[in-house]
């Protein structure tokens, strides 16, 4: 199974720069290459596929802006929007009433404040870097230690004033021994966060009290309100407040979690 390393990198990151340009390099090739597929589609009624607009940004500006392995990869992304495009086009064309409108084509980054995600696959990372636990993007010049020799790719996702980089690895997964007798239920509310049954003998079913988080939640929207009010009207985007409220991440501190389905 593939599994995630993370590391959140904010502003105070001396990496954070560099990375939040190329990041902008990233937007720059999706627009136009988003451009040049809607032109294709609105006015000719085609599709310009992945090898087919690969083709032609390979001498475009920003494409040559990125490292080429990495440059691919942003017009792969690209590439699986427009398919999840079509495939919600032909499901709102068989049953529109599971929709609450037509499927948009995919959008434009916004010019200035947009920024996309950097996927560096195996072939644009430094192999005597990985041997040493250190992940050296292909043409970013930072480093990043990781508790991984082997990895299948590196993810760099824009975030709301911070960066997380997500470092891919490949686990294999350890059975344990379980007895398929047993089972749990477990049901998800608000007040009551979960309720947890089991049929195993002896097992006390347990409530886990959702109204401290629920309290949290009712907090942050009120503390968001009030940050909001006192920002020019210009500046009351989530990444505006986020910072003033101070939620972005202080230190990059690797988790592990499920590989995120997207991308």
């Amino acid at each position: 199974m593939q599994l995630v390393e993370q590391h959140v990198i904010n502003r105070n990151d001396p990496r954070f720069a560099m990375i939040d340009e190329a990041a902008f390099k990233s937007k720059n090739l999706y627009n136009a290459a988003l451009y040049e597929i809607r032109q294709a589609f609105i006015h000719e009624g085609r599709y310009l596929n992945y090898n087919e607009i690969q083709r032609l940004m390979q001498s475009h500006e920003a494409y040559k802006a990125l490292p080429a392995k990495v440059s691919q990869q942003v017009l792969v992304l690209l590439d699986k929007n427009w398919t999840a495009f079509f495939e919600a086009k032909a499901s709102y064309e068989e049953d529109p009433s599971t929709f609450t409108g037509h499927p948009r084509l995919p959008k434009y980054k916004h010019k200035t404040e947009g920024r996309n995600i950097l996927v560096y696959t195996v072939q644009a990372l430094s192999k005597p870097g990985i041997r040493d636990g250190l992940i050296r993007p292909s043409g970013l010049p930072i480093t990043i230690e990781t508790e991984h020799t082997v990895v299948d790719q590196v993810r760099i996702v824009p975030r709301n004033g911070y960066y997380v980089v997500e470092v891919v690895y490949t686990k294999e997964p350890v059975q344990t021994k379980v007895d398929p007798s047993f089972c749990v239920a477990i049901d998800l509310g608000v007040t009551n966060l979960a309720a947890i049954a089991s049929n195993r003998e002896g097992f006390i079913p347990r409530l886990v009290n959702g109204r401290p988080i629920k309290a949290w939640n009712q907090w942050y929207n009120k503390r968001m309100k009030e940050l909001k009010k006192q920002l020019p009207k210009a500046d009351r985007g989530s990444r505006a407040c986020d910072e003033a409220n101070g939620t972005h991440h202080e230190h990059a501190q690797p988790s592990h979690s499920p590989l995120p389905a997207r991308c």
